[in-house]
């Protein structure tokens, strides 16, 4: 999900093992390693009725941990964008390559998120069109885009703009064939939006009527990967000295955290909406965790307590694409189970290896995703180790 533009997948035996983008930063590479990580945990349980609490995504309004991940990958996305492009941005007569790089990989994140909802039947009549993969472009695009052309300052505005313009959207505009504006999953103005635009058999699968990555919500996304964007220039900055940075973020971590917590009690903290409240509090803890990651890996030194993380962030779009679809597989494959009927190999392995020995059944789960985050991990350690890159 990160890493400098390229035309199509490839790898590399002479390239360094931390991206372009993120090289005069170690803790990025950190944080993207350990929301990988957070990322396995949470999409590969052992047994989907019976997910370990805090690795379930809240049912509707609050925040659990599984709610972290996509917003901190956005967040990091924001990052590395100042990263790669700071160059273009202070030579003016480089901008206009660096855009049509930019939405060149923007273009190509979204060709191979609907790929990969496509494969393996290629259904094209009810293939998803919105998704992870589709949002992230478009969020790296605008980001990109707006990194490019905007300053420090406009981009706050931007922020503020787009979060209090999505609020309102939301709340005031009536929903037409449903009435008042409100927040439930099928009747809000996002969900309706998406019907009109994508039709009901281009939606996620599990509703049809809805979809969490809609096109209204990728307009507080932006800010969420705003935020990344701000916080990467703040850490470039060469006029401020490393202990007040971290400092600053931290301030600013606490104040958005507190901003996100007052605007819940009216708009509320909703990671399937990507509510305001919920742009401002999670960008908080991704600020905060980025400051302590910052002032451990690149201020002080840390390297070997750390350096596992930094495995799994190298990479991010090979492990979250090839994860998906080995599960998929695993769920297609079928084989005999108790008296001779047909199950998947997926809860086949689950109950031959993991319900016998767990007397609780979210414990079982949870032991299922554990060992499957290390089987990628293992995976991702060796293309590590013969300094093999695959990226776009």
């Amino acid at each position: 999900m990160n890493g400098t533009t390229q035309a199509a997948f490839q790898t590399t035996g002479t390239e360094p093992l931390v991206e372009a983008s993120s090289a005069r930063l170690l803790s990025l590479d950190v944080f993207r390693g350990l929301t990988v990580l957070t990322m396995l945990l949470v999409n590969h349980p052992g047994d989907w009725g019976h997910i370990y609490e805090p690795l379930e995504h809240a049912k509707w309004n609050g925040c659990t941990v599984a709610d972290l991940v996509f917003p901190f990958f956005l967040f990091i996305v924001g990052v590395s964008a100042v990263y790669a492009l700071d160059r273009s941005r202070q030579e003016p007569e480089r901008r206009r390559a660096a855009v049509v790089g930019v939405w060149r990989r923007a273009g190509l994140l979204i060709a191979v998120g609907i790929l990969v909802t496509l494969l393996p039947y290629f259904e094209f009549s009810t293939v998803r069109l919105p998704g992870v993969l589709q949002r992230i472009g478009l969020v790296f695009g605008i980001c990109g885009t707006l990194f490019l052309y905007t300053s420090r300052r406009q981009q706050l505005w931007l922020v503020a703009a787009l979060l209090i313009g999505y609020n309102v959207l939301m709340q005031l505009v009536p929903v037409p064939g449903h009435g008042p504006a409100n927040l439930e999953p099928e009747t809000n103005l996002g969900a309706w939006l998406d019907r009109l635009v994508f039709t009901e058999n281009h939606l996620w699968q599990y509703s049809r009527t809805w979809d969490p990555e809609g096109l209204l919500g990728t307009l507080p996304a932006v800010g969420t990967g705003l935020l990344g964007v701000l916080a990467g220039q703040w850490l470039r900055r060469k006029d401020v000295e490393p202990a007040a940075k971290v400092a600053w973020l931290f301030v600013d971590a606490v104040l958005l955290t507190a901003l996100g917590l007052l605007w819940n009690l009216w708009f509320p903290i909703n990671k399937a909406l990507w509510t305001s409240s919920f742009v401002l509090f999670v960008g908080g803890l991704a600020l905060a965790l980025l400051a302590t990651l910052y002032w451990l890996c690149d201020v002080q030194g840390w390297r070997r307590g750390l350096a596992w993380a930094q495995v799994a962030g190298v990479n991010a779009l090979l492990v979250f694409v090839g994860s998906t679809l080995v599960a998929r597989t695993f769920n297609i494959w079928t084989v005999a189970g108790p008296g001779g009927s047909p199950v998947s190999m997926k809860d086949w392995l689950y109950g031959q290896f993991f319900v016998p020995y767990f007397s609780s059944p979210y414990v079982a789960s949870l032991a299922g995703a554990v060992v499957c985050a290390l089987i990628w991990y293992g995976v991702l350690w060796l293309l590590y180790q013969r300094r093999i890159v695959v990226k776009l």
